[in-house]
This record gives structure tokens, sequence and C-alpha cells, in this order.
């Protein structure tokens, strides 16, 4: 019986085996499995030396994306990029491939905002510069940003890390204090570069989020024509897509992300493509029941 897992330390919160079930029930794969599995980096290598011929994919979460390129050839060029593996998909040799599904989360859960958006898009934000910062960067250029400011509660480091990604990708990148952010996408700054609408991404973790939050809710920014895409779908609406709808700002659920990564990971693992809608609706029926 095919068999798939998703990794990761903690895992218990995961929703990824409510979207592949469906996916599969969905597609009629009714031999397939997936189930979570509490791996940390210590214990990777042996779980993934364990898995027999039958275990088709691995999904990884925290903290296995980067420690997953010790085990993975070859390793596909978004991943490298990124510096994240989050798929490992079984290869007919027995080794295993690496893959990066969520800028494609990424870009599917902004691109309808994209599309629906007013005024010239050059432009992006992001909120955080940790891991998944990179893939937010590489989402965003895809869409066509070419300029994008990133604000961080430790600009520099920011900056340092994101720097070469940036060059390589062709865009201008600028930094912030995250204690700035508001000002940064306020009308007047995008109007300065010549924008009248832009995506905004919030990779921070709920610490920094509440921070985010705080700050625009104590200021008056008026956020109309920014789309913010917060990649946290628990406990929705966030504080801080709360504050972003109260001040004029659409609002994407990180639950859409989660959505369009595992459709691409379900391909990957399956050959077989599922309907996103299908795994959305699992997804808030299983946020409902809590």
């Amino acid at each position: 019986m095919p068999q798939a897992y998703v990794l990761g330390s903690p895992i218990a919160h995961s929703l990824s085996p409510v979207l592949h079930r469906a996916a599969y029930a969905a597609l009629g794969l009714t031999d397939w499995s997936y189930a979570a599995r509490r791996v940390d980096t210590a214990g990777f290598r042996d779980f993934v030396a364990g898995c027999g011929p039958q275990v088709r994919g691995l999904s990884l979460t925290m903290p296995l994306k980067e420690v997953a390129f010790t085990l993975a050839d070859p390793i596909s060029s978004r991943a490298r990029q990124a510096g994240a593996i989050n798929t490992l998909v079984r290869l007919p040799s027995g080794g295993w491939r690496g893959e990066n599904t969520d800028i494609a989360g990424i870009i599917a859960a902004l691109g309808g905002a994209q599309a629906a958006g007013s005024g010239e898009l050059g432009g992006g934000l992001i909120l955080g510069a940790g891991a998944t910062a990179r893939s937010a960067l590489m989402a965003l250029s895809e869409l066509g940003c070419t300029q994008v400011t990133v604000c961080a509660r430790d600009p520099e480091k920011a900056g340092r890390s994101l720097a070469a990604l940036a060059t390589a990708l062709d865009v201008s990148l600028t930094v912030r204090s995250l204690a700035r952010w508001p000002q940064v996408i306020a009308p007047r700054s995008l109007s300065t570069l010549g924008m009248s609408s832009t995506l905004a991404i919030s990779t921070l973790p709920p610490p920094g989020a509440h921070e985010a939050a705080v700050t625009l809710t104590a200021g008056s920014t008026d956020l109309s024509g920014v789309c913010l895409l917060d990649v946290v779908y628990a406990h929705w609406p966030t504080p801080l897509a709360q504050a972003a709808a109260a001040h004029g700002a659409s609002v994407v659920s990180g639950l859409d992300m989660l959505v369009h990564q595992a459709v691409e990971q379900v391909e990957l693992m399956t050959g077989r493509r599922p309907d996103w809608r299908v795994l959305l609706t699992a997804g808030h029926a299983a946020l409902a029941a809590g």
C-alpha cells in the first residue's frame, strides 16, 4: 500500500494529513495512506533510512527543511535557491528528489489577489526574515515584483540573509525595522515607487506578528490597495490579519498557501493533481472542529 508522511517537531498541529487524505479520497486513491510523525533533526536520517519502497513521499516541516539537503539528490532549482526542502519524492532508484512547494503555494494564494487588484504592481513587502522569507522573496519575484522591502526585528541580519538571493533574482531589496512597517507600506510610500497596489507577506512567528499588529493598530495607516498574506492559518483571523483588514487591506489566510502547496505535493507523490477546493473545504472543516 503506497504511503506518505509529514515529518516535523512539533507535528501534532499539522493539517497536512487532513488535506492529503481529502485529496486521496477525491482522486479515488483508496489504497494510499498519509500520516504525521514527530521527527527532529537528530532522528531524521534514521527515519528516512527506515522507509521502505512503499513510502512514496515525505512532507517536511520545521526543523527539517535544511537537513533534508543532506539526503536529497537531485534538488530542484527552487529548493536550492530557497535554501529549503519541504518535499522529498521517492525516485525509482530508491533515492529522494528534493522539492520546494511553498513557493508555488504562495504564488497561487496571492495570484488571484494580484489579478483582482488595480494599479501597477512593481513591489512587495515581507515581514520577517527567517527561512520562509526566502520562499516569499522568490514568490514575489515570480509574481512580478521588482522591488521588495523586508521589515525585520534585526534589519542588518535580514540584509545579510536575503541580499544574495535578491541579487540572483534581480530584485531591488530594501531592509527596514519591523517597527516601521506601516510607514513603509503606506500609500505615500507606494506612490514614490510608482505603485498604487502591493503584495505583502507576513512570515512572522506569533511574537513578531503580535508586535506588528500592535504597531499597526497604534497608528492610522491606510492599507487600501494592499493584499496581505499571513502564512499562519490557526486561530484565523490572526491579530495581524484583523488589524490589517481594519486598516483597509485585503487579507489571505495561510490556509490558502498550505492548500496550494499540498496540491503540488500530492501531484509530485501520486502523479495525480487534486482540485484545490476539495482540500480547502477539508481544511476549513478541520479548523472549525478545533
